[in-house]
């Protein structure tokens, strides 16, 4: 059951944090990463490379966890649990650039490697929280 992103945790996804998103690896260890991210429609929007490991992380297993925290109080921090519940090419360039708007103020993503096919992510919030808040 979705549940809706508001207040403070809202605020936090919607400035330029970098979030850590925690999924399981194939022998079930957590694997975490630092990635940019948004919110679209109720859900928060990741975006990757094709070949990286935490998107196959989430296509063996959908389940994830998402921390975006205060950077002027480290001590507080939203946690969204969620499923991914879209896996899509189709937009995910334009997510790129769109996210490295937000987080560089630039208008194309600077990054791009050469034959990269980006793929973008919709996570289904399952519980939000807000920790030290």
């Amino acid at each position: 059951m979705a549940e809706k992103i508001d207040g403070k945790v809202r605020e936090l996804l919607e400035a330029p944090n970098v979030v850590s998103v925690a999924t399981l690896d194939k022998n079930g260890a957590p694997d975490v990463k630092v990635v940019w991210a948004d919110l679209d429609n109720g859900h928060v929007v990741l975006n990757s490379a094709e070949g990286r490991q935490w998107p196959e992380n989430v296509r063996r297993d959908p389940r994830i966890t998402i921390t975006v925290i205060n950077p002027e109080n480290p001590y507080e921090y939203g946690q969204i649990r969620g499923r991914v519940v879209e896996d899509t090419h189709e937009g995910a360039d334009q997510n790129i650039d769109a996210l490295a708007k937000k987080y560089l103020d630039k208008d194309e993503y600077p990054f791009r490697q050469e034959g990269e096919q980006r793929v973008m992510f919709r996570v289904e919030p399952e519980r939000v929280k807000l920790h030290g808040g």
